[in-house]
């Protein structure tokens, strides 16, 4: 069968007709190919002009969650810088950056780490921000903690490299990225450089995460690259084709510019890393424009697998073989295009069960003018997009950014977050043009497969308007609910806490030592619940690591299961509900 792809010469998008397109997804996936170049030269990024779907009838069901952003009075003030705030000259200013929840103490109560940017006429900037949690209130360690570093800052990803039971970090700049490593007083040292992981001073890494891929007990570390930038070989805005956007003169890409690069460090268990990537069958994908990276066991055979969500070129699953080397299977197993088969402008990736079949599903965020992806796992990591099915299809204007699984009213459902935000300012100039900064998003799980939007029904936090770009999801005040935390371009971040009148109980589980790609079953009230340990989701960056479990009415938890990144596979037993429960490999009891 022939592929017909109807598109529009000027902007790249397809005519309204090729929302009636049913092809396979080879044919369309060719097609498009085919006609990639003629698309880059149109305009930098890919979009799909996709209609939003109808919502259907309301389920009536009220929502029992408020969200309300509390940042400036818990002392979260700085404002993070990306570019310009009115116009970018070039794609370096339009990311923005990630955000972290974690326990850099080990106090029981999570702390925050802000990412922070830079504007071009005014290298360096200010610095990252360190917060520590004091009961709900945070201060800032930033000048103790020596974690300030000026520069491009783009992503985060947590672990502990050294295994001392203290969480370091790795930040990617655009420029060499530094490793923080914990000394569990406070005080942090940029050891990247001596780890041989800081990676070449000019590059522009975007994500990154740790796993122990080859099962040794020593994190290993996956680095993404999005553009090989140098604005001295970077066109200004309107200057070609594809710096343009609507016939508007924008900065340039990313279509059009050298793609970056995946790099694998592996550790070799003394501080320092080896660059695995050739060795691990990695050294080829340098045509992906990758933005996170997350890493789970999506088939189940006791080996850490990767997902890199990746803008205007197809995303990458990389299937772990067991002997040290990957396979790229994104196509082959459903997740690298969209339903019809064509290439996505992916942002942000998370992963969970979200139909509590027990197998972990995937949801990305995409660009403006289509739909997110919800890939559901139908067994052995081979996934459908059931975006539509799901409901999820009613909000296409967007540019969407950090998301995240979270069960925000403990019912044993786990819903969906969604953050957005425009990428170029100067849309708002033009008449009838499209607003740069967005409201946020709430997807109510219904339970039966399907989401509802329920933005409208969640409290002031979610309507308020940013363009927000990475997002953290943790219990920051410990009150057994999930509450979100934003990166704002230009502005403060956001602190959305969850005020839950729900009444449900819930569980936390914190799995300690080499943890980063586990995964926990927990069984209550006859569901059976699964969710990942990740080192990097959302857009760039980090979740609270303790593993949150709404139980519904449930009067306990019947059972605990543990799929370490090891291999083992570990039952634990019975609990009650409504605290933390921490659980160590080996033991067989917490």
């Amino acid at each position: 069968m022939k592929a017909k792809v109807l598109w529009r010469r000027r902007s790249c998008l397809p005519s309204r007709d090729s929302s009636r397109l049913v092809l396979p997804r080879a044919a369309v996936a060719t097609a498009f190919y085919m006609l990639g170049s003629q698309c880059a030269v149109a305009q930098g990024v890919t979009t799909w002009n996709a209609a939003p779907r109808d919502r259907g009838p309301a389920s009536g069901k009220p929502f029992p969650v408020r969200f309300e952003n509390i940042a400036p009075k818990v002392g979260l003030r700085a404002a993070l810088i990306s570019g310009g705030e009115t116009t970018k000259k070039y794609i370096v200013e339009a990311n923005g950056s990630g955000v972290a929840f974690l326990d850099f103490d080990n106090d029981g109560w999570q702390d925050v780490l802000l990412v922070n940017g830079s504007r071009l006429e005014s290298l360096p900037s200010a610095g990252n921000y360190l917060y520590r949690n004091v009961r709900g209130m945070f201060q800032d360690v930033t000048a103790l903690s020596g974690i300030g570093r000026s520069g491009w800052g783009n992503g985060v990803c947590v672990g502990d490299v050294n295994r001392d039971g203290f969480d370091d970090l790795y930040l990617t700049y655009w420029g060499s990225n530094s490793l923080f490593v914990n000394d569990g007083t406070g005080k942090f040292r940029d050891m990247a450089t001596k780890a041989g992981i800081a990676g070449p001073d000019r590059e522009w890494s975007t994500g990154c995460t740790f796993l122990d891929y080859d099962r040794d007990g020593h994190l290993d570390l996956l680095v993404s690259s999005y553009v090989d930038f140098d604005p001295k070989r970077v066109g200004l805005p309107g200057s070609a084709p594809n710096c343009e956007w609507k016939g508007m003169p924008v900065f340039c890409g990313p279509k059009g510019l050298p793609a970056g690069a995946l790099t694998l460090y592996r550790s070799r268990g003394n501080g320092t890393f080896e660059n695995a990537t050739g060795k691990a069958g990695l050294g080829v994908f340098t045509k992906s424009y990758a933005f996170t990276a997350i890493a789970a066991d999506w088939n189940d055979d006791g080996w850490t697998d990767i997902y890199v969500a990746c803008d205007s070129s197809a995303s990458l699953l990389f299937r772990n073989r067991g002997d040290g080397t990957f396979a790229e299977i994104g196509t082959e197993t459903g997740v690298a295009f969209n339903e019809n088969g064509s290439e996505q402008a992916g942002m942000g990736i998370a992963t969970a069960d979200f139909d509590n079949d027990g197998m972990l599903d995937l949801v990305k965020t995409n660009f403006s003018g289509d739909y997110p992806n919800l890939y559901r796992n139908l067994g052995r990591g081979i996934f459908e997009d059931v975006v539509l099915q799901a409901g999820l299809g009613v909000n296409p204007q967007y540019v969407g950014w950090g998301v995240g699984f979270a069960d925000f009213d403990n019912d044993g459902w786990i819903d969906i977050f969604q953050a957005n935000g425009h990428v170029f300012p100067e849309v708002e100039r033009r008449r009838g043009g499209e607003p740069y900064k967005n409201p946020r998003l709430v997807y109510r799980n219904l339970g039966n497969r399907r989401f509802e939007d329920v933005s409208t029904l969640a409290g002031p936090g979610i309507q308020e308007r940013a363009s927000s770009r990475g997002v953290a999801f943790g219990d920051f005040d410990n009150d057994g609910d999930i509450d979100v935390l934003i990166m704002n371009m230009n502005e403060a971040p956001s602190l959305l806490r969850n005020e839950n009148t729900s009444g449900h109980g819930w569980i936390k589980v914190l799995l300690q030592g080499v943890a980063a790609g586990a995964s926990v079953v927990v069984e209550a009230g006859g569901k059976r619940q699964r969710q990942a340990v990740v080192s990097q989701s959302s857009f760039l960056s980090h979740n609270d690591r303790r593993l949150h479990f709404g139980l519904g009415t449930a009067k306990g938890v019947d059972s605990i299961t543990a799929h370490w990144p090891s291999g083992r596979l570990e039952k634990f037993p019975a609990v009650k509900p409504n605290q933390t429960v921490i659980l160590e490999e080996g033991t067989g009891r917490p």
